[in-house]
C-alpha cells in the first residue's frame, strides 16, 4: 500500500519532463495492477491545478483533458481516494505536535501525511524531498529507484527545468 504523490502524476504526463519516463512507467505498473493504492482529493486537485497552469505544463491541459486523466486513473482496479475519518483532528493533533516546523507550503503535504497516518499507510512514491519532514513517512523516489536511470538531481518542486 502506497501513496502517489502530484509530483509523480505531473512528471507522468508531461512528455518533456526528463523524468517522464520513469513515472509513466511506474504509473501504468499501478494502473494495471489489482495491488491498493491510494491518493488523496487534494493531490486529483493540486494535478488539476498544476496540469492546467501554462507556466508549468506546456502546453498546458484544459480542464477537460486533466479531469480525463484523473478519471482514467481513478478507473484504476487498486486505486483509492483517502478521505478523512472521524480520527482525522485527533491524528493532525498529533502529526503537528512531532512536526512542529509544519507551516507555510508545508501544510499542504502535512494534510497528505495526515491521511496517510490515519490509514495505516507509510510509503509514498514522490520527488518532494519536503516528505522527509514526517519520521513516519517511508519516501521513494520513482526516478531514483528506476535503476540505470541513476539519481537524477534535486528539482523545483513540479518540473525537472524551466520552460520557456
Amino acid at each position: 500500500m502506497f501513496v502517489v504523490d502530484t509530483n509523480v502524476l505531473v512528471h507522468a504526463v508531461d512528455s518533456l519532463s526528463p523524468f517522464h519516463l520513469p513515472c509513466r512507467e511506474a504509473l501504468e505498473r499501478w494502473r494495471s495492477s489489482s495491488s491498493a493504492w491510494f491518493m488523496t482529493w487534494s493531490v486529483v486537485y493540486e494535478f488539476l491545478r498544476v496540469a492546467t497552469h501554462p507556466r508549468v505544463l506546456r502546453p498546458a491541459y484544459t480542464a477537460a483533458q486533466a479531469w480525463s486523466t484523473i478519471e482514467a486513473l481513478l478507473a484504476s482496479p487498486g486505486l483509492s481516494v483517502l478521505t478523512a475519518t472521524t480520527r482525522h483532528a485527533s491524528v493532525a493533533s498529533d502529526v503537528l505536535r512531532e512536526v512542529p516546523e509544519i507551516r507555510g507550503n508545508l501544510v499542504h503535504d502535512a494534510h497528505i501525511a495526515i491521511l496517510m497516518r490515519e490509514h495505516g499507510i507509510r510509503r509514498i512514491y514522490t520527488r518532494d524531498t519536503a516528505f522527509h519532514r514526517f519520521p513516519f513517512l517511508e519516501t521513494i523516489d520513482p526516478v531514483a529507484s528506476a535503476g540505470p536511470r541513476g539519481v537524477a538531481e534535486p528539482v523545483r518542486r513540479y518540473g525537472g527545468r524551466k520552460r520557456r
